[in-house]
Protein backbone atom coordinates (compact mmCIF):
# COMPACT_ATOMS: atom_id res chain seq x y z
CA UNK A 1 0.00 0.00 0.00
CA UNK A 2 1.20 3.49 -0.73
CA UNK A 3 2.80 5.43 2.07
CA UNK A 4 0.02 8.00 1.90
CA UNK A 5 -2.68 5.53 2.88
CA UNK A 6 -0.65 3.54 5.35
CA UNK A 7 -2.84 0.46 5.20
CA UNK A 8 -0.13 -2.14 5.84
CA UNK A 9 0.69 -2.90 9.49
CA UNK A 10 3.95 -1.37 10.69
CA UNK A 11 5.70 -0.86 13.96
CA UNK A 12 3.56 2.24 14.43
CA UNK A 13 0.47 0.07 14.30
CA UNK A 14 1.28 -1.42 17.67
CA UNK A 15 1.28 2.04 19.22
CA UNK A 16 -2.14 2.81 17.77
CA UNK A 17 -3.62 -0.48 18.96
CA UNK A 18 -2.39 0.15 22.47
CA UNK A 19 -3.87 3.63 22.41
CA UNK A 20 -7.17 2.23 21.19
CA UNK A 21 -7.31 -0.20 24.10
CA UNK A 22 -6.59 2.46 26.69
CA UNK A 23 -8.65 5.34 25.33
CA UNK A 24 -11.64 3.72 23.67
CA UNK A 25 -11.74 0.02 24.44
CA UNK A 26 -11.81 0.78 28.13
CA UNK A 27 -14.57 3.33 27.65
CA UNK A 28 -16.65 0.81 25.74
CA UNK A 29 -16.10 -1.80 28.42
CA UNK A 30 -17.24 0.67 31.08
CA UNK A 31 -20.38 1.53 29.17
CA UNK A 32 -21.16 -2.14 28.78
CA UNK A 33 -20.76 -2.72 32.49
CA UNK A 34 -23.13 0.16 33.11
CA UNK A 35 -25.67 -1.37 30.76
CA UNK A 36 -25.45 1.50 28.31
CA UNK A 37 -24.34 -0.50 25.27
CA UNK A 38 -24.46 -4.16 24.31
CA UNK A 39 -21.74 -6.35 22.82
CA UNK A 40 -22.38 -5.35 19.21
CA UNK A 41 -22.36 -1.65 20.06
CA UNK A 42 -19.19 -2.08 22.09
CA UNK A 43 -17.52 -3.78 19.12
CA UNK A 44 -18.48 -0.89 16.83
CA UNK A 45 -17.29 1.65 19.39
CA UNK A 46 -13.90 -0.02 19.72
CA UNK A 47 -13.48 0.18 15.96
CA UNK A 48 -13.85 3.96 16.10
CA UNK A 49 -10.62 4.42 18.08
CA UNK A 50 -8.80 5.68 14.98
CA UNK A 51 -11.03 8.78 14.88
CA UNK A 52 -9.21 10.14 17.91
CA UNK A 53 -6.84 13.08 17.21
CA UNK A 54 -3.44 11.92 16.00
CA UNK A 55 -4.59 8.38 15.15
CA UNK A 56 -6.27 8.69 11.74
CA UNK A 57 -4.04 7.71 8.83
CA UNK A 58 -2.87 10.31 6.33
CA UNK A 59 -4.89 10.53 3.12
CA UNK A 60 -3.50 12.24 0.05
CA UNK A 61 -5.87 13.13 -2.77
CA UNK A 62 -5.22 10.96 -5.81
CA UNK A 63 -2.92 8.50 -4.02
CA UNK A 64 -3.49 4.86 -4.96
CA UNK A 65 -2.76 1.57 -3.21
CA UNK A 66 -1.85 -0.25 -6.43
CA UNK A 67 0.96 1.30 -8.52
CA UNK A 68 -0.19 2.19 -12.02
CA UNK A 69 -3.88 2.40 -11.13
CA UNK A 70 -5.90 5.46 -12.10
CA UNK A 71 -7.59 7.22 -9.19
CA UNK A 72 -11.31 7.87 -9.85
CA UNK A 73 -12.91 8.68 -6.51
CA UNK A 74 -16.27 7.10 -5.72
CA UNK A 75 -18.92 9.18 -3.97
CA UNK A 76 -18.59 9.16 -0.21
CA UNK A 77 -22.11 7.77 -0.04
CA UNK A 78 -20.86 4.51 -1.60
CA UNK A 79 -18.27 3.56 1.01
CA UNK A 80 -17.56 3.95 4.72
CA UNK A 81 -14.43 5.49 6.25
CA UNK A 82 -12.35 2.99 8.19
CA UNK A 83 -8.75 2.15 9.08
CA UNK A 84 -8.23 -1.35 7.76
CA UNK A 85 -6.53 -3.62 8.62
CA UNK A 86 -6.31 -2.14 12.14
CA UNK A 87 -10.06 -2.07 12.77
CA UNK A 88 -11.10 -4.89 10.41
CA UNK A 89 -9.03 -7.86 9.26
CA UNK A 90 -8.80 -8.02 5.45
CA UNK A 91 -8.85 -11.67 4.37
CA UNK A 92 -10.92 -11.87 1.17
CA UNK A 93 -10.91 -10.63 -2.41
CA UNK A 94 -14.34 -10.54 -4.08
CA UNK A 95 -14.53 -10.80 -7.88
CA UNK A 96 -17.37 -8.92 -9.63
CA UNK A 97 -18.50 -8.35 -13.20
CA UNK A 98 -20.00 -4.97 -14.07
CA UNK A 99 -22.81 -6.07 -16.43
CA UNK A 100 -21.74 -3.09 -18.50
CA UNK A 101 -18.70 -1.08 -19.49
CA UNK A 102 -15.74 0.29 -17.57
CA UNK A 103 -17.09 3.84 -17.81
CA UNK A 104 -20.53 2.65 -16.72
CA UNK A 105 -19.05 1.37 -13.47
CA UNK A 106 -17.11 4.56 -12.79
CA UNK A 107 -20.18 6.69 -13.48
CA UNK A 108 -22.28 4.59 -11.12
CA UNK A 109 -19.67 4.69 -8.35
CA UNK A 110 -19.46 8.49 -8.57
CA UNK A 111 -23.23 8.75 -8.15
CA UNK A 112 -24.20 9.27 -4.47
CA UNK A 113 -27.62 7.81 -5.17
CA UNK A 114 -26.10 4.52 -6.30
CA UNK A 115 -25.03 3.56 -2.77
CA UNK A 116 -22.48 0.97 -3.90
CA UNK A 117 -18.89 0.83 -5.16
CA UNK A 118 -15.98 -1.58 -5.42
CA UNK A 119 -12.37 -0.71 -4.61
CA UNK A 120 -11.17 -1.37 -8.16
CA UNK A 121 -12.46 -1.64 -11.73
CA UNK A 122 -10.51 -3.54 -14.42
CA UNK A 123 -11.02 -2.70 -18.11
CA UNK A 124 -10.88 -5.13 -21.06
CA UNK A 125 -7.38 -3.95 -21.97
CA UNK A 126 -6.13 -4.47 -18.41
CA UNK A 127 -6.24 -0.85 -17.27
CA UNK A 128 -7.07 -0.53 -13.56
CA UNK A 129 -8.99 2.24 -11.81
CA UNK A 130 -9.17 2.57 -8.03
CA UNK A 131 -12.31 4.21 -6.67
CA UNK A 132 -12.12 3.49 -2.92
CA UNK A 133 -9.01 3.20 -0.75
CA UNK A 134 -8.32 -0.26 0.58
CA UNK A 135 -8.29 1.02 4.13
CA UNK A 136 -11.96 2.00 3.72
CA UNK A 137 -15.05 -0.23 3.53
CA UNK A 138 -16.58 -0.22 0.04
CA UNK A 139 -20.24 -1.20 -0.34
CA UNK A 140 -19.75 -3.90 -2.96
CA UNK A 141 -20.83 -7.29 -1.62
CA UNK A 142 -24.28 -6.77 -0.15
CA UNK A 143 -23.09 -8.23 3.17
CA UNK A 144 -21.69 -5.99 5.89
CA UNK A 145 -19.15 -8.45 7.37
CA UNK A 146 -17.89 -9.31 3.88
CA UNK A 147 -17.58 -5.64 2.97
CA UNK A 148 -15.57 -5.03 6.11
CA UNK A 149 -13.19 -7.93 5.50
CA UNK A 150 -12.71 -7.79 1.72
CA UNK A 151 -11.38 -5.86 -1.25
CA UNK A 152 -13.81 -5.76 -4.19
CA UNK A 153 -12.67 -5.87 -7.84
CA UNK A 154 -15.11 -5.15 -10.67
CA UNK A 155 -14.45 -6.30 -14.25
CA UNK A 156 -15.83 -4.72 -17.37
CA UNK A 157 -18.21 -6.98 -19.28
CA UNK A 158 -21.21 -9.27 -19.00
CA UNK A 159 -21.57 -12.62 -17.23
CA UNK A 160 -23.26 -14.12 -20.32
CA UNK A 161 -20.50 -13.14 -22.78
CA UNK A 162 -17.30 -15.21 -22.70
CA UNK A 163 -15.63 -12.61 -24.91
CA UNK A 164 -15.83 -10.12 -22.04
CA UNK A 165 -12.95 -11.81 -20.27
CA UNK A 166 -9.84 -11.01 -22.27
CA UNK A 167 -6.31 -12.24 -21.69
CA UNK A 168 -5.23 -8.71 -20.76
CA UNK A 169 -8.04 -8.47 -18.20
CA UNK A 170 -7.25 -11.82 -16.59
CA UNK A 171 -3.54 -11.03 -16.31
CA UNK A 172 -3.99 -7.51 -14.99
CA UNK A 173 -6.65 -8.56 -12.49
CA UNK A 174 -4.55 -11.50 -11.33
CA UNK A 175 -1.61 -9.20 -10.66
CA UNK A 176 -3.85 -6.85 -8.71
CA UNK A 177 -5.29 -9.71 -6.65
CA UNK A 178 -1.81 -11.11 -5.99
CA UNK A 179 -0.67 -7.70 -4.74
CA UNK A 180 -3.67 -7.46 -2.41
CA UNK A 181 -3.06 -11.01 -1.12
CA UNK A 182 0.59 -10.21 -0.43
CA UNK A 183 -0.27 -6.94 1.29
CA UNK A 184 -2.60 -8.58 3.81
CA UNK A 185 -1.23 -12.12 3.97
CA UNK A 186 -4.27 -13.60 2.20
CA UNK A 187 -3.83 -17.16 0.87
CA UNK A 188 -4.10 -17.36 -2.92
CA UNK A 189 -6.88 -19.93 -2.98
CA UNK A 190 -10.60 -20.23 -3.72
CA UNK A 191 -11.55 -19.94 -0.08
CA UNK A 192 -10.14 -16.44 0.07
CA UNK A 193 -10.58 -15.29 -3.55
CA UNK A 194 -14.31 -15.60 -4.18
CA UNK A 195 -17.01 -14.54 -6.59
CA UNK A 196 -19.81 -12.16 -5.70
CA UNK A 197 -22.19 -15.08 -6.17
CA UNK A 198 -20.52 -16.81 -3.20
CA UNK A 199 -21.13 -14.00 -0.72
CA UNK A 200 -23.77 -15.09 1.82
CA UNK A 201 -27.15 -13.49 1.20
CA UNK A 202 -26.39 -12.17 -2.28
CA UNK A 203 -28.81 -12.40 -5.20
CA UNK A 204 -26.05 -11.74 -7.76
CA UNK A 205 -24.55 -14.33 -10.11
CA UNK A 206 -21.28 -12.68 -11.09
CA UNK A 207 -18.64 -13.41 -12.19
CA UNK A 208 -20.74 -16.13 -13.86
CA UNK A 209 -20.07 -19.50 -15.44
CA UNK A 210 -17.77 -18.09 -18.14
CA UNK A 211 -15.25 -16.80 -15.62
CA UNK A 212 -12.32 -19.25 -15.75
CA UNK A 213 -11.40 -19.76 -12.11
CA UNK A 214 -8.70 -22.34 -12.79
CA UNK A 215 -6.95 -20.01 -15.20
CA UNK A 216 -7.36 -17.04 -12.91
CA UNK A 217 -5.93 -18.80 -9.87
CA UNK A 218 -2.96 -20.05 -11.91
CA UNK A 219 -2.24 -16.47 -12.95
CA UNK A 220 -2.61 -15.16 -9.40
CA UNK A 221 -0.24 -17.81 -8.04
CA UNK A 222 2.29 -17.14 -10.82
CA UNK A 223 2.89 -13.58 -9.63
CA UNK A 224 6.16 -13.56 -7.66
CA UNK A 225 6.32 -11.97 -4.21
CA UNK A 226 6.87 -8.25 -4.43
CA UNK A 227 6.14 -7.82 -8.10
CA UNK A 228 4.18 -8.44 -11.26
CA UNK A 229 4.62 -11.42 -13.54
CA UNK A 230 7.46 -11.28 -16.05
CA UNK A 231 6.40 -9.54 -19.26
CA UNK A 232 3.57 -7.52 -17.73
CA UNK A 233 2.92 -4.09 -19.18
CA UNK A 234 2.21 -2.82 -15.65
CA UNK A 235 -1.12 -1.22 -16.52
CA UNK A 236 -2.68 -0.91 -13.91
CA UNK A 237 -19.79 -7.26 -10.43
CA UNK A 238 -22.05 -5.79 -11.49
CA UNK A 239 -22.38 -2.16 -12.37
CA UNK A 240 -23.74 -1.62 -9.08
CA UNK A 241 -22.55 -4.14 -6.58
CA UNK A 242 -24.75 -4.13 -3.51
CA UNK A 243 -25.02 -1.78 -0.62
CA UNK A 244 -24.24 -2.92 2.91
CA UNK A 245 -22.82 -0.21 5.17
Amino acid sequence: MSESTGGTPTGGGRRRISRRTVLLGGTAAGLTTAGVVGYAAREDLERLWWRLPGVDQDRVAGAVDYPGAEWVAASGANWRRADRPYDYTVDRVVIHVVQGGFDDALTAFRDPGHRAAAHYVVRRDGHVAQTVRELDVAFHAGNRPFNERSVGIEHEGFVSRPSSFTDAMYRSSAELTAAICERYGIPRDRKHIVGHVEVPGTDHTDPGTWWDWDRYLRLVRAVPPGGRRSGSDGRGGDRGGQRSP
